[in-house]
């Protein structure tokens, strides 16, 4: 029997408690209850931000517009032929129309407002609202600054313009802005339940990150991560992304970019006194976590990681500081970066930073603070100019590069949390590492 399918017959689940994951039903009830709170509280306080009276989502089957995926109801996994979404707002009256030209409501909020047996043509129907609604200004949703706000494929383009009123044209304009914040901005529930994902996620870093798992000498990296993901599909979840895990040690030089480990070997075997680290990510509720953190190996004899790891841990907690103190409303990614370089580089660190937001999807749209090849800043088109709002969550990743003089090498201590900023500033949704774990012995690790 593989000796991974052993620690699962051996060690079932010890961290997480299945009261903490919901099933089919639930999820699907609490996710169309979150779709109702942001369409009929969040949204029109966003159209009204951004000077936008009517926007038009549009889609077909199987080529979903990234911010269409985000509306339907549970019960919609895929759009429906063509789905027309159009939203109304009159600020004045305080009142949002929420319609859909398309055969079926969608969902309790966006009723159906075309019936086809009296209207064949499904663009005519589209007008037609519109001209009874006469907008101001009609956000479509195409970018270029902004690759989850440019969901709108060319086909549609064209056809929407040829069957628009002429009188209409001038008034049609990317609705970039609308898109980003709706896809950034989270609500008061969202974040109570990324508080539980986030626990979800530290918790099975944990499991894997302890002897149920990893036996020194005889496990590898690769079957660590194919846990992870195991892991993940048992308990019904879903990740974004393939978990990584990867080594530091004594006997090998630093290698490969400031992100990852390319040129070192993909499966290597886990070693007493090896820094370990993984990459892992968790897809729950239509939310999304993004995680690094580190382990040590011990050798024999020993009780607790070196001194010179802690320290170097705690370098690496110095860097997200220095980055979450510099993350003030309404400053760019670009701006935010330059500081916080700059004041981690003052303090005597090699810090790198490359941050970005994190919600409905992984790599999420708002404001991205730096790349691993992008030290100087982002372009313009990777969104340079968009501003730190409040209400957002990012994943705090970075790394701090730390000499070691017993290793006689410098190795990175990269590291990931999810990170919330608010009116109030910033905060860690769910802790933070501190501490290092150790195998086989596990350690608190969160503030």
């Amino acid at each position: 029997m593989n000796r991974l399918l052993i620690a699962f017959v051996l060690f079932p689940l010890c961290l997480l408690h299945s009261q903490q994951i919901l099933p089919e039903v639930e999820r699907a009830r609490v996710v169309d209850e979150l779709l109702e709170d942001r369409f009929n509280n969040l949204l029109p306080k966003l159209m009204d931000d951004v000077g936008m009276d009517m926007w038009i989502v549009i889609s077909r089957e199987y080529n979903e517009d990234p911010v269409l995926r985000t509306m339907l109801p549970a019960t919609w996994l895929n759009a429906r032929r063509r789905t027309i979404l159009l939203f109304y707002r009159n600020k004045e009256k305080n009142t949002i129309d929420k319609l859909a030209v398309a055969r079926y409501n969608v969902g309790k909020s966006i009723v159906s407002a075309w019936d086809k047996e009296k209207e064949p043509n499904q663009w005519k129907r589209l007008m037609e609202l519109i001209s009874e609604r006469n907008p101001s200004k009609i956000g479509l949703n195409f970018s270029k600054d902004h690759n989850i706000a440019d969901g709108l494929d060319k086909t549609d383009y064209d056809e929407f313009m040829a069957h628009l009123p002429k009188k209409f044209h001038s008034r049609v304009s990317s609705a970039e802005q609308l898109a980003v914040r709706w896809i950034e901005t989270r609500t008061e529930r969202e974040m109570i339940i990324y508080n539980q994902l986030v626990s979800i996620t530290h918790a099975i870093i944990a499991e894997a990150f302890s002897e149920k798992v990893i036996t020194p000498g005889v496990t590898t990296t690769t079957e660590v991560e194919w846990w992870m993901r195991q892991k993940v599909t048992d308990l019904g979840l879903e990740t974004w992304f393939h978990p990584t895990v990867d080594v530091q040690r004594s006997s090998e030089e630093l290698v490969g970019h400031l992100y990852s480990f390319s040129g070192r070997p993909d499966d290597m075997v886990i070693l007493p006194g090896d820094l370990l680290h993984c990459d892992f990510g968790i897809t729950y509720l239509r939310l999304n976590t993004d995680c690094q953190e580190l382990a040590y190996v011990l050798k024999p004899g020993e009780k607790e990681a070196p001194s010179y790891l802690v320290n170097a841990l705690y370098d690496g907690n110095r860097v997200q500081d220095f980055l979450t103190s510099n993350m003030v409303k309404g400053r760019t990614g670009n701006q935010i970066l330059a500081k916080a370089l700059q004041d981690a580089k003052d303090a005597g660190l090699q810090p790198a930073i490359y941050t970005h937001p994190l919600g409905t999807y992984g790599h999420s749209a708002g404001t991205t603070i730096g790349m691993w090849d992008a030290q100087g800043g982002v372009m313009k088109d990777d969104g340079e100019n968009y501003p730190l709002n409040p209400n957002t969550v990012y994943a705090i990743e970075l790394n701090a590069t730390v000499n070691i003089p017993e290793w006689k090498r410098d190795i990175r201590i990269m590291l990931e949390e999810a990170g919330f900023f608010g009116e109030e500033g910033f905060r860690y949704v769910n802790g933070r590492q501190t501490q290092l774990y150790v195998i086989p012995r596990i350690q608190s690790n969160t503030d």
